[in-house]
């Protein structure tokens, strides 16, 4: 029986043993939807190709479900995004399916496989192809049956050699593309939750509005769209909220772009459009310092701005400027005054472990983030990417022990000279209970129940994994 070469099926595999998923703090926290396959999917389906997917962090014991669509469907190909850390359960699903489907063409993509190319290909007979970059026309390409040699951004075995046809352009024009296929999502919204305590009402959703990043920090991985920059319009944008809430019934949407305010004349029109045709949603962004002002940040909150994100990374200015292009430490913190004088909560996104980090450096973060009225924390443990610029030399700033599956920034796989690992989760844990016996941060969870009732929902629904994790440290709890 022929596969169908009209098909496909996109993956997103959980990464470990699903028997594990209730335990995870992770994923206990925040579920969320994989917006590039739905992307990919909304895009193949506007083509004339069926496309289906499969999440398995919505549904963790996904195996059956895929072995049974591949059965059911017998679609010609397979694609699967990847994470580090759940590269190889990946595999682990291409190696099954071609074991059930021996004709199946399996195609990977993600940050992972973008970063390491033909090294892919070299090290895993079960990979067929992988695209670098974004996946939308490659995938196309290679559905419509175009000789593989000839479509840009694919690492590919030719006589038995591994090579890659160079990199593709990607699409300029974002608003060409269709909504993200949130039906293909089994579940959504449900299925799908925004980090507790940073949503004031549910059902919530995640939606990027932008590609890419024109910034080149150290630790940044930029193997899918590089240094280029591209979002969709203002009107675009005001669209797709209203398709979410109509649709959907979504009332609250994180935007997950590195750069929301990079452009402030599309946030400027974004947010007439939100007061000129209230749609009685809410809504978080992340921003840098340099790309907001008071002006703007008065226009997002009447607009509907809940919390702002800004990425400290450290509050070292030295060890800062080692790692980031325009560090001003005072500059950040008059913007963190600013977002909260406008009655929008903050939080701020940390690293602890940089390469050049100390128990000094620690120590000045921990002094810095203390002295401003921030909200929230997600103190992250550095790990260096593949695709990073620090990636290649990182050896010479510490020991890295590269476990890819414990490569999540949950981990202390890299430690800096001077350091050990024990002694940065000691560290860890103290920035963390720190920041919670603030009186201001007491104050600001106990009015979350009013704030952010669902959340206090889901904490006590999940308290022996939160507490497990806040007395070990641990990630999949005992």
């Amino acid at each position: 029986m022929e596969l169908d070469s009209k098909r496909v099926l996109l993956v997103h595999p959980l990464g470990y043993d699903p028997k594990l998923a209730l335990r995870d703090i992770s994923r206990l926290a925040n579920v969320m939807p994989p917006l590039g396959l739905a992307s990919l999917a909304a895009y193949l389906e506007s083509k004339g190709f069926r496309a289906d997917i499969i999440d398995g962090f919505a549904v963790p014991d996904s195996d059956a479900a895929i072995a049974a669509h591949l059965r059911e469907f017998r679609p010609a190909v397979l694609g699967l995004t990847s994470t580090t850390s759940s590269f190889a359960d990946a595999v682990r699903i291409a190696r099954r399916a071609k074991e059930e489907l021996p004709g199946i063409t399996t195609v990977f993509g993600g940050p992972h496989v973008s970063a390491l190319r033909e090294r892919i290909l070299q090290e895993n007979a079960a990979v067929d192809l992988v695209v670098v970059g974004e996946g939308e026309e490659p995938l196309e390409q290679i559905l419509s049956g175009q000789p593989l040699s000839s479509i840009p951004g694919l690492v590919l075995r030719e006589a038995g050699v591994v090579r890659f046809t160079g990199f593709q352009k990607g699409i300029e024009d974002l608003d060409r593309l269709p909504f993200p296929a949130y039906d293909k999502l089994a579940g959504y919204p449900d299925a799908y939750r925004l980090p507790i305590f940073n949503y004031p009402r549910a059902p919530n959703a995640s939606c990027i509005s932008s590609r890419g990043c024109p910034y080149a920090c150290s630790y940044c991985d930029r193997s899918v769209f590089r240094r280029g920059f591209r979002y969709n319009s203002a009107a675009y944008l005001h669209a797709h909220l209203v398709h979410l809430k109509d649709r959907y019934g979504i009332r609250h949407v994180n935007f997950y772009d590195d750069q929301f305010t990079f452009n402030r004349e599309r946030v400027v029109e974004f947010c007439e459009r939100m007061m000129d045709r209230p749609l009685g949603m809410t809504f978080n962004c992340a921003v840098r310092a340099e790309h907001v002002d008071l002006a703007l940040l008065k226009l997002m909150k009447k607009a509907g701005c809940w919390e702002v994100s800004l990425g400290i990374e450290t509050g070292d200015p030295e060890l800062l400027a080692r790692h980031r292009q325009n560090t001003d430490l005072d500059l950040l913190a008059r913007r963190i005054r600013e977002i909260k004088s406008c009655g929008i909560r903050t939080k701020g996104l940390l690293m602890m472990g940089l390469p050049g980090e100390s128990e000094a450096s620690i120590r000045r973060s921990m002094q810095y983030v203390f002295n401003l009225p921030i909200d929230d924390i997600n103190l992250a443990k550095f790990t260096p990417f593949p695709g990073s610029p620090i990636y290649e030399r990182i050896h010479e700033y510490g020991t890295f022990d590269e476990d890819p599956a414990k490569m999540d920034c949950m981990h202390f796989q890299f430690v800096p000279h001077g350091l050990t690992r024990e002694r940065l989760d000691v560290l860890f844990l103290q920035f963390y209970k720190a920041h919670f016996r603030r009186p201001q941060t007491a104050w600001n969870f106990l009015t979350m129940i009013w704030k952010s009732p669902d959340s206090y929902r889901r904490f006590f629904l999940g308290l022996g994994p939160f507490l497990a994790f806040a007395r070990s440290n641990q990630r999949i709890g005992k």
